[in-house]
């Protein structure tokens, strides 16, 4: 990606359908679609599979987003059945591995059906519990053969991976963005790349901002999930709700790479109205986007590059003040 010269803007601001679902009158997909529609602000929705279709010739939702006038920018694959439990990619049992492999073949058909571009691979079920319980090394190999195989499929639809330190696994095969960018680059196939959860970095003990550095470089940053948390478990709190000097880290590093694509709320918010949470999101993106814009690029430059602790420090006072 070429450094950015025109002024930063996100316009696609997606959120967890999710969220809305718990909200009366919003108790079926559609439903919270609906809710999220009223938004202001939001532009786009990205749906679980096959958590909302009720088969793979169901395109209702789909349908129902693009008339709200609502872009549906990605699928989530979402391994729920309990036969996934122990392993999806890196199942023992080979029938189940095909099974989850033709789950994320049947994501991938539909996306290119409906021009979505992008399906997701959150891998939770792979992983282990317990010392001596695994192979690692057939773990892995598995994991390659199975996204390798997802994203052969269809060469104009890019597959990216999403990592997470735990969850439900005690130890995930794929636990942060370097997992995420080696797995890959193993598949050997220019159409896989790593999207970013900013709860997912926090508890993997990242810098959100150093790991879109990593898959920036590789040219393998597919999609950013912003929320926050603290740190030890996938809270899912509002974006800039505890870590504000991060989250204006993590954009500036996507503004200085030209960064465009959607910006998803993987948010929980169960005990505040989730239109009013989502719309807050949006505008709290938004104000550090402007307050990015007056940075002074000069002085930053100076600060990284004498790795001045003290500056960078007095830098953050300024540009929060």
């Amino acid at each position: 990606m070429d450094e950015n010269t025109t002024p930063f803007q996100l316009t696609r601001f997606a959120s967890r359908l999710n969220s809305f679902r718990g909200a009366a009158p919003a108790r079926t997909p559609l439903d919270a679609l609906r809710l999220l529609s009223t938004v202001p602000g939001i532009t786009a929705t990205e749906l679980n599979y096959p958590q909302h279709f009720s088969g793979p010739d169901d395109r209702t939702l789909i349908t129902a987003a693009q008339s709200m006038g609502l872009a549906v920018t990605a699928l989530n694959l979402r391994f729920d059945p309990p036969q996934f439990s122990a392993g999806s990619f890196t199942n023992s049992n080979p029938a189940l591995r095909a099974a989850a492999i033709a789950l994320a073949l049947e994501a991938v058909d539909i996306a290119a059906d409906r021009d979505i571009d992008h399906v997701i691979l959150w891998l939770g079920p792979d992983g282990f519990d317990y010392p001596f319980q695994a192979d690692y090394g057939q773990l892995w190999q598995w994991a390659v053969e199975g996204v390798r195989a997802v994203a052969e499929r269809n060469d104009g639809i890019t597959v990216s991976i999403e990592p997470k330190p735990s969850d439900p696994r005690r130890f995930s095969l794929v636990r942060g963005i370097s997992d995420a960018l080696l797995l890959a680059r193993d598949t050997g196939l220019g159409n896989v790349g790593a999207t970013l959860d900013f709860c997912h970095s926090l508890m993997a003990g990242e810098s959100p901002a150093m790991a879109a550095s990593l898959a920036i470089r590789e040219n393998r940053l597919i999609g950013i999930h912003l929320n926050d948390g603290y740190g030890q478990l996938d809270d899912g709190l509002m974006v800039g709700s505890v870590h504000p000097v991060q989250t204006l880290e993590l954009l500036l590093r996507l503004r200085q790479a030209g960064w465009n694509r959607t910006i998803y709320f993987d948010t929980f918010p169960e005990h505040v109205d989730p239109v009013a949470e989502c719309a807050a999101n949006i505008e709290t993106v938004q104000r550090m986007v402007e307050r990015l814009e007056r940075i002074d690029e000069e002085r930053l430059t100076k600060i990284q590059a004498d790795q001045d602790a003290i500056g960078a420090i007095r830098f953050i006072q300024d540009l929060l003040e």
